[in-house]
């Protein structure tokens, strides 16, 4: 990660403190993946997108584990990629279902600013910051017109509430959640 996210991800935490710090796994995927020989790199893919295609975060992490046997001892690199974010990577188990599809990438996002990045680069040194900020805004005001709904947008005052979700589904009862991620264990 560079500075600036690191910059980035210290500041959200700062104003946001409970903000949960996460992974895109399409990223992490080809980071991964970029640290294999050719030859594996199909069977690898297969093997990270049984982690992140899990039904369960339980799951999720027996196939975690499982990749890391598997190339610990000939790839290291990969493996050690991997392993340093399971945490971040992990973390959309933690939220709604209907979130998850959102939350396993960041492609949406990027895609959104990618106009920005490509305006603002284009017209480097000929704005000042006031309207620099109003290029961005009017750039990103248009783009939103073509975002769709977030799937779950109704668990969204759940979220901001606190209610905690394992697996996708909300806690109402903490004992009986409990005892099903024992049972999952």
């Amino acid at each position: 990660m560079g500075d600036g996210a690191l910059g980035f991800w210290k500041a959200l935490g700062e104003v946001w403190p409970k903000t949960v710090k996460r992974r895109c796994g399409v990223h992490k995927t080809a980071n991964v993946l970029n640290k294999l020989p050719n030859s594996q790199q199909p069977k690898a893919k297969r093997a990270l997108q049984e982690i992140w295609m899990a039904q369960t975060k339980a799951q999720a992490m027996t196939a975690f584990a499982a990749f890391i046997e598997s190339y610990a001892v000939k790839y290291d690199k990969a493996a050690e990629c991997l392993r340093k974010d399971h945490e971040a990577l992990l973390a959309f188990y933690d939220f709604p279902a209907e979130h998850w599809k959102h939350l396993r990438t960041t492609n949406p996002i990027e895609s959104t600013f990618a106009t920005v990045r490509h305006r603002t680069i284009r017209s480097k040194g000929c704005l000042s910051n006031r309207t620099a900020l109003a290029m961005v805004f009017k750039l990103a005001d248009g783009t939103q017109k073509t975002w769709r709904r977030l799937d779950g947008h109704n668990q969204l005052p759940k979220i901001i509430q606190g209610v905690e979700f394992t697996d996708g589904i909300e806690i109402v009862d903490k004992s009986v959640a409990a005892q099903a991620q024992t049972a999952a264990a």
